[in-house]
């Protein structure tokens, strides 16, 4: 088995994880918007929580393009 197969299979059994941990981060930042800001709108709260988990995802690809993970 390759190194690359090993990593596939490992996050291959974490995805999950990984989904619904995305998907907590996502939700508890609605729920603190909602506290902090009753009467915002939850639509556009959420366009805007997704538009900076999008920046820092790209913020991320951009790093491990720059070789930042090789050796993590």
């Amino acid at each position: 088995m390759s190194t690359n197969d090993a990593v596939i299979k490992e996050l291959a059994v974490r995805k999950a994880e990984i989904e619904k941990e995305l998907g907590l981060l996502f939700k508890a930042n609605m729920k603190i918007t909602d506290w902090d800001v009753p009467e915002a709108d939850d639509t556009e709260a959420a366009e805007i929580i997704l538009r900076i988990m999008d920046k820092k995802i790209q913020e991320l690809r951009d790093e491990v393009k720059a070789g930042k993970y090789k050796n993590y």
